[in-house]
């Protein structure tokens, strides 16, 4: 199995370092709006590389995260905590805002198919919860001041990037050649040591001093910054180095960069051997944002009557290190590609009409798309053997529930349509053969008006759902 590691910049062979476990770790989402169809497809592609690991016969110990506190409006430390600007926004406490969310989330992740991650249950749910973690967050900051990778002022406790000689290694560039982006209307820290350095804990004091999440530390009350709390899930959870540490274009900059460095300097090895990263979702050819109406979720979609596999669908058939542009048009597409697939999957309820698949057809296709799956989740290849095979021969229950569990579309869940509608096929081709097309046309009427609609084909009238 190849797989195009960041760390490195190169197409790499997957060697895990158990050879049957690997350890999964997933940056989810800031819990403070719903999930945006961008940030849904790095979740479908972490689940489409789990699905494959466990296709390769590899056990995946997975966890993802939940940021519920910490992540400033900017990843640079500046601006307001996200879920205090949801709490704003929706006059409620941020406790209230995280929870409503996380339950979105999870509903989205469930109408998308997406596996849950198995390699955590805490108090919530099977998702790490920052919150959930203070005490091991804090335990890094302690290990970082005992050895002098961290220093206190008045604001925070910072990482002092300085001190790490590998800082920066991830996105390839030299401490000196790292720019923070800077506004006018952000507010800076001048106690910084280096522009780069990044807070591990801030304080309750000055423009936090009001901030509704807070716990008590040794060097005074306060609540951790947005990187720590990965680094201190994966320790307690899987335990580093892990194998895979997945996440979006945007966190090899910063957020990934800076997870590394606060691990590798308070536990002296690497925090992840392999680091994977999709890229951006562009709608009409732009960055997604709320000020130019183009801003989606998964709600969206599916008000517009669109099935969030389609969705699931359009993400695979492009390669997740792609920018890929989302358009209706495209989604259209995808939607009757779906529309097509259950179709087919609703042959195996009508055997008699053609071929079904045999065991050497159905071990070659699954070899082929596994074959694709493996260079690098090379997921639109594997569709593209699929499609193929679809027009050639039915499918029996194994062979869906195969493709199942590589692209996670749902086509072993095709159900058989009644006997009273069978009843009515029957009768239609006998209106047919009888040459009663008034007949005919009122029964395939009679049927489109349950969802069901009738193909003619050289092997009779076979049916599918709309």
């Amino acid at each position: 199995m190849k797989l195009y590691n960041s760390l490195g910049r190169e197409l790499q062979e997957f060697t895990p370092l158990s050879p049957d476990e690997v350890k999964l770790y997933t940056c989810g989402p800031t819990v403070y709006d719903y999930a945006q169809i961008g940030n849904l497809r790095a979740y479908v592609f972490t689940d489409t590389l789990r699905r494959t690991l466990e296709a390769s016969d590899y056990k995946v110990k997975h966890v993802m995260n939940i940021t519920d506190v910490g992540h400033l409006v900017s990843d640079e430390d500046e601006g307001e905590d996200k879920l205090e600007k949801g709490a704003a926004r929706e006059k409620k406490t941020v406790w209230e805002v995280a929870d409503f969310y996380i339950a979105a989330f999870h509903d989205d992740a469930a109408k998308l198919n997406i596996l849950p991650p198995n390699g955590y249950s805490g108090p919530h749910c099977s998702y790490a919860r920052a919150t959930d973690f203070i005490p091991q967050q804090l335990e890094i900051v302690k290990i970082l001041l005992d050895k002098d990778f961290a220093y206190v002022v008045e604001e925070a406790i910072y990482f002092d990037v300085s001190k790490l000689p590998s800082y920066g290694e991830l996105t390839g560039q030299k401490l000196s050649e790292k720019e923070v982006g800077a506004r006018e209307e952000v507010v800076k820290d001048n106690q910084k040591r280096n522009p780069q350095d990044f807070a591990l804990w801030f304080f309750t004091v000055g423009r936090f001093a009001d901030h509704s999440m807070h716990w008590a530390s040794e060097w005074g009350d306060g609540f951790p910054g947005w990187h720590l709390e990965c680094s201190a899930i994966i320790h307690a959870t899987l335990g580093e180095p892990i194998d895979i540490h997945t996440g979006g274009v945007d966190h090899i900059g910063t957020h990934h960069t800076n997870e590394m460095a606060q691990t590798e300097a308070a536990y002296g090895v690497k925090l992840a051997n392999y680091w994977l990263h999709n890229e951006h979702l562009l709608v009409d050819g732009q960055k997604m944002s709320k000020s130019k109406s183009n801003f989606f979720t998964l709600k969206d979609i599916t008000e517009k009557g669109y099935d969030p596999l389609a969705l699931r669908l359009l993400y695979l058939q492009s390669h997740y290190r792609t920018q890929t542009n989302f358009t209706w048009d495209a989604l259209d597409a995808a939607a009757q590609n779906l529309t097509g697939l259950r179709a087919w999957a609703d042959l195996r309820w009508q055997p008699h009409k053609l071929p079904v698949v045999d065991a050497a057809q159905s071990t070659r296709l699954l070899s082929e798309i596994k074959a694709g799956l493996q260079d690098d989740l090379n997921s639109a290849r594997g569709l593209a053997q699929l499609n193929e095979f679809t027009d050639k021969i039915a499918p029996d229950f194994e062979l869906l529930k195969e493709l199942d569990k590589h692209f996670g579309l749902g086509l072993a869940s095709s159900q058989d349509i009644e006997g009273e509608q069978k009843a009515l096929i029957g009768e239609r081709e006998e209106a047919r053969k009888a040459g009663d097309w008034t007949r005919s046309d009122e029964i395939r009427a009679q049927l489109r008006e349950q969802g069901i609609e009738i193909n003619d084909t050289e092997h009779g009238s076979i049916w599918y759902r709309k």
